[in-house]
């Protein structure tokens, strides 16, 4: 029953939220989610997608505040024949998810401000836990099959369990841009990443369908099971002490049906061993067979296995007791950031950028850990994959642009530890990204938008499991521009991503092969304020 002890893997399986890698939220602007390709963008949201872009700004000061709202569902269908159900959901909702950008650009030079959630930045609830922890529970059902000879048929089990986490890596980056001439300009900043999660959950209220009554699993075992196991060992005990005599009489070699003929014992005496023996799991045509020594030894080996067993119930008594935690993490770390952009024709733009990994710590603050998994002021590492991105904005008309995009997570530099089942969790590849958008000048203060996503997260079989797993998947952006005044923008967009389902196969030592798909659905909605202060 080691499974119902833990609770660990929670914490990814919320960090991210929506595009990006694998701990990087990409969908950092309203602009993004309608066109989903910025990593050439010279407006605001430059300042995250291509900071070295900036130069290509008029002069002044520029300030954007935006908000999505996202929303992602992740279902787990198992194959294991035993749930009652072989379908699991999890919720995740981000009702708010800010950004904000501030920018001064004076000629050559740019100071720049960002903030928004780099990873997480939401809560997912499964209400229904599961399968990792309803198996275990399960099995319990026809591994207590050989109870009904002690009078005691379990045909069914119920649980209780539950699991909400929260999470955001806040992202708060500055940096400086510098025009070197009208083909190039560079920038080098840095984003303070403080960090903190919350999760808690349950697993409890854990019952045995005992003879048509529902009774608490731990209270059954270790009160009603184990006394009466320790029972039966007692009598096979005493048992094998009372044929001794008989074995010092030089009747040893006799049967049961022997020593009665012989009148060394009587027919209620017989019956009385016999009756032991057959509790033990022998069929009466074995216990014809036996002779008296071997009725002892099988007496006192019985007692031996039958002391195990009423151990073995009370400590899987233990295991079956409610189980709660709930745990805040916290830590912090810092990423440096390098950007180019070139402007090598007219009409034409490149940004690159260049995101180190980053080093993170989160430090356990335990109110409850009914696990043992989460010590107070543990440490636990949750490093960020460093990122390269490189982009190309082209201007095909006076009012069409084209945008390409791609980004490189480099996840293969990362330990990512194990997942719930123990498996060491490895990368196929580097995760990346290609996008591609277009953005149409419908009229001087109205502009559409439009855009596509293709990630690969590159995680293989081993990295994946139902407490945290990721999918690649294509998504889809659309969106507008609206400029009411000459110096104030809106744009709002949507976004859809269509995942691709992800199947692992596993094999019980009992019950066989079986198999687990993991899917996810996401839908998303953003609106961004602008504002440009002119020449200051």
């Amino acid at each position: 029953m080691k499974k119902l002890f833990v609770f660990t893997g929670i914490v990814l399986c919320f960090c991210q939220v929506f595009a990006g890698g694998i701990l990087t939220n990409g969908n950092q602007s309203a602009q993004y989610i309608r066109m989903l390709s910025r990593n050439a963008s010279t407006s605001v949201d430059a300042v995250y997608f291509n900071p070295a872009g900036l130069m290509k700004m008029d002069n002044g000061f520029y300030i954007s505040i935006q908000s999505q709202s996202l929303f992602q569902t992740k279902t787990v269908e198992s194959g294991f024949p035993l749930l009652h159900s072989p379908k699991y959901e999890g919720i995740l909702s981000v009702p708010v998810f800010p950004t904000a950008f501030a920018v001064y650009k004076k000629d050559r030079f740019a100071l720049s401000l960002g903030l928004g959630p780099n990873s997480g930045g939401g809560s997912i609830e499964f209400a229904k836990g599961l399968p990792y922890f309803e198996k275990d529970i399960s099995t319990l059902v026809p591994k207590l099959a050989d109870l009904s000879k002690l009078g005691k048929n379990v045909s069914d089990y119920s649980v209780d369990i539950y699991f909400k986490g929260e999470s955001v890596y806040w992202g708060i980056q500055g940096g400086a841009s510098f025009k070197i001439n009208e083909k190039f300009s560079i920038y080098a900043g840095a984003r303070y990443l403080p960090a903190t999660t919350k999760y808690n959950g349950y697993l409890k209220n854990i019952q045995l369908n005992v003879n048509g009554q529902f009774k608490n699993a731990s209270t059954f075992l270790s009160g009603e099971v184990a006394p009466l196991l320790t029972a039966s060992a007692t009598q096979a005990s005493g048992a094998a002490a009372s044929v001794q005599p008989l074995i010092t009489a030089g009747a040893g070699s006799l049967t049961l049906a022997q020593v009665q003929g012989a009148g060394y014992i009587n027919a209620a005496t017989r019956t009385q061993l016999e009756t032991g023996l057959l509790g033990l799991g022998l069929t009466q045509a074995q216990v014809n067979q036996l002779s008296i020594s071997q009725a002892q030894a099988t007496f006192t080996s019985g007692a031996a296995t039958l002391n195990g067993k009423a151990a073995t119930m009370v400590g899987t008594a233990a295991a079956l007791q409610d189980k709660l935690v709930d745990v805040e993490q916290t830590g912090s770390g810092i990423t440096p950031i390098l950007g180019l952009n070139i402007s090598p024709a007219t009409g034409l733009n490149i940004g690159i950028k260049y995101e180190f990994k980053t080093k993170l710590t989160l430090t356990n603050a335990t109110v409850i850990d009914g696990t043992g998994k989460f010590p107070d002021k543990a440490e636990v590492g949750s490093d960020i994959p460093s990122l390269f991105s490189i982009g190309a904005d082209y201007k095909l008309t006076k009012k069409f642009n084209l945008s390409l995009s791609y980004n490189s997570y480099h996840d293969k530099g990362v330990n990512w530890g194990t997942n719930i089942y123990g498996e060491t969790r490895t990368m196929a590849t580097n995760g990346w990204e290609v996008a591609v958008g277009g953005q149409y000048q419908l009229t001087e203060k109205l502009a559409v938008s439009m855009g596509y996503l293709h990630t690969e997260v590159g995680v293989t079989k081993q990295f994946q499991a139902d407490f945290s797993y990721y999918n690649s998947g294509d998504s889809f952006g659309g969106g507008f521009e609206w400029k009411p005044l000459a110096r104030f923008t809106v744009d709002a967009g949507m976004i859809y991503t269509a995942y691709q389902d992800s199947q692992k196969q596993f094999t019980d030592p009992t019950f066989g092969a079986y198999s687990e798909t993991y899917k996810k659905r996401n839908v998303g909605f953003a609106i961004g304020l602008g504002y440009h202060f002119g020449g200051l």
